[in-house]
């Protein structure tokens, strides 16, 4: 699959494309990534790609000119057929948010291109123009799309086969289906004893059994105390075993 960002700071994006266990997707081509500075389209000895906003108020808004020139020039090199174009995604407020779901849409998905804003916003005539899909990470706002497309790049890039050195790492996240959309269990490792905590019995017992009752009771414990919302969803979904709701109906005065 192939990304190409539209940012004006794509030296952001050198370090992380290099660093840590994803760089084995990006490596290796299997998610192809490509930045495009508007600036490069833009006219004039100072290549100017923002101006003030008609109306008045702070601030600065990017222009439309410059970004259309430079997405033309990312769907020529892309060479696509007009009528199976990969989509323009905008990152901004009024997106949906981004979840494990729309993740895992995206890691099996040709990709798309991803358009970073910057100052106060772009010009609304080319997002209604161009603009496919808007993302979102949160109810608050960043200086730039840069941090949201490297978020959803991150996430694509650790589901691609052979990135993670433990192939099944992921199916066991926070939200992933094989986890019924819960909360992750807790995790402990060497040493057993440490400022005088010590790792809970059943992670020691080596009763297979066992070991996976504990994680489930501590994704349940965990899920209820912090996302109560994914809770029920899991019971909508008849994702709920009669063991799940007694220990849940056993934690409800405790929470």
């Amino acid at each position: 699959m192939r990304f190409d960002v539209i940012t004006l700071f794509p030296e952001l994006f050198t370090p992380f494309l290099s660093s840590g266990i994803n760089r084995r997707a990006y490596a290796s081509g299997l998610v192809d990534v490509r930045c495009w500075n508007p600036r490069d389209y833009a006219e004039g000895n100072y290549r100017r790609v923002d101006d003030r906003p008609f109306g008045g108020g702070p601030g600065m808004v990017m222009m439309a000119a410059p970004l259309e020139r430079c997405l033309l020039a990312v769907r020529t090199e892309r060479a696509e057929d007009p009528a199976a174009q990969v989509p323009l995604v905008l990152f901004s407020p009024i997106g949906a948010a981004l979840n494990h779901s729309a993740v895992e849409q995206w890691s099996a998905s040709a990709g798309a291109i991803l358009l970073c804003g910057r100052y106060e916003g772009i010009d609304q005539r080319f997002i209604d123009r161009y603009v496919n899909a808007q993302i979102s990470l949160g109810d608050f706002v960043l200086s730039g799309g840069e941090i949201a497309a490297l978020a959803l790049l991150d996430a694509v890039a650790r589901l691609q086969p052979g990135v993670l050195s433990d192939e099944g790492s992921h199916q066991f996240d926070s939200f992933n289906p094989a986890l019924d959309g819960l909360l992750d269990c807790p995790h402990y490792t060497r040493p057993e004893h440490w400022q005088g905590q010590t790792v809970p019995a059943p992670l020691l017992s080596g009763h297979h059994a066992q070991i996976e009752r504990w994680r489930r009771e501590q994704s349940l414990r965990t899920t209820a105390q912090h996302r109560p919302d994914l809770i029920d969803n899991a019971r909508k979904a008849g994702q709920l075993h009669p063991a799940d709701e007694a220990l849940l109906g056993g934690l409800s005065g405790a929470l």
